[in-house]
């Protein structure tokens, strides 16, 4: 296993490895030293499950770290992500000259400019127009180039954190600031990926959580559910988590869909349409979270020896109920409570008034044995 040494008591302890992404909601950025610290105590954990893997940056950890490593997520993005760093296995000389053909292109109008470019002195969008005519130019010659999967989202991964460095948002897609971005201003301009040598045994699945649990076993699973918030007088037609990132979608596709509302959404991204349970904010007949009531099935079906439950204080349950759930599928080996300011994204899914009125945002992470010693993987 690599990212490894000893500290001064002898012991192996697992580094952090260096991880990208998109500015993202659920980022585990930060969280990843303490993740990989409580990994540093266990033995024997081979296959890991990423169960909500997001931007990846958890999944692109397990991989360095020398762990066999699944990563799952319900989103198109999430799965390019994935493969690029997973999967991928070109030289970056390979990489390189398609980047260098993309970058040269001349941009012109078309479809990405009419929905989500702006002169200076225009209607907000997302982007400065010299850049989405950039990108309608690039994601035409991408689909010409006629790319195996995998280097595809190699390069769909470059573009679109070459988009996320020119944007003009708080990092997602509902909504653009009033005023451009200083970094709005600088010129696109597609970057290779950071990948690493992979040594293990990865898969990438896109799909609903409870079918990629259905026929697997993990020695390890680590969950990061987008809890619902915690406000009570949330509306039915609020935006959902995955719209958020709405505009990812239709890079990664290229099908220039029917859009509405003032951001220009995909049809698709309704909140009827694109609702997750872990979301749902109201509660059932017997007076339970449905989010929670969903939460406690899948740790019960999970066939996985350690469940690491990541945690943030805007979602709906308590610290208690965690623990009543955790309990009665197996044993609460460890919990820890990390206290930090909130990061820039945190506006997007709580506000002061949802979490302790002190400024303040708290992330939990609960180490689980489940009950079954007949969940962890044979050798």
């Amino acid at each position: 296993m690599i990212n490894q040494q000893l500290n001064i008591y002898g012991k192996t302890i697992l580094t952090t490895p260096i991880t990208e992404g998109i500015k993202y909601a659920g980022s585990k950025l930060k969280i990843l030293p303490y993740i990989v610290e409580i990994l540093s105590d266990l033995k024997d954990v081979k296959n890991v499950l990423d169960g909500f893997s997001g931007s990846t940056r958890v999944s692109q950890a397990f991989a360095q770290l020398g762990y066999n490593t699944t990563s799952s997520d319900i989103s198109m993005w999430s799965e390019v992500f994935a493969t690029c760093y997973l999967q991928s296995n070109k030289s970056n000389e390979f990489y390189q000259k398609i980047i260098d053909h993309l970058n040269g292109l001349k941009g012109y109008d078309g479809w990405y400019t009419k929905h989500y470019g702006a002169e200076l002195s225009g209607t907000k969008r997302p982007f400065q127009a010299k850049n989405t005519r950039k990108l309608d130019a690039i994601r035409d010659e991408i689909e010409n180039l006629n790319l195996e999967w995998e280097d595809k989202c190699v390069i769909l991964t470059s573009l679109i954190y070459a988009l996320d460095s020119v944007d003009s948002t708080l990092g997602h897609y509902v909504s653009y600031l009033l005023e451009w971005s200083p970094r709005s201003y600088n010129n696109m301009v597609l970057k290779i990926p950071t990948r690493f040598k992979n040594s293990g045994r990865h898969e990438v699945i896109r799909g609903d959580i409870f079918e990629t649990i259905s026929d697997k076993k993990f020695d390890l699973t680590y969950f990061d559910p987008p809890y619902g918030s915690n406000n009570e007088k949330m509306p039915p037609s609020r935006v959902r988590y995955a719209s958020y990132y709405h505009i990812w979608t239709t890079v990664i596709k290229h099908d220039k869909p029917v859009v509405f509302g003032k951001v220009n959404r995909r049809e698709d991204s309704r909140d009827q349409v694109s609702a997750s349970v872990f979301e749902e904010f109201r509660k059932d007949k017997n007076g339970s979270f449905i989010a929670m009531q969903a939460l406690r099935k899948l740790i019960q079906e999970t066939k996985s020896r350690y469940i690491l439950l990541s945690y943030s204080s805007g979602g709906r349950a308590t610290r208690q109920e965690l623990n009543d759930i955790i309990s009665e599928s197996g044993k609460l080996l460890k919990a820890v409570e990390i206290d930090y300011k909130k990061n820039v994204m945190a506006n997007m899914r709580w506000t002061n008034e949802w979490i302790n009125g002190d400024g303040k945002h708290q992330e939990y992470l609960f180490l689980m044995e489940k009950n079954d010693q007949n969940n962890s993987l044979p050798n």
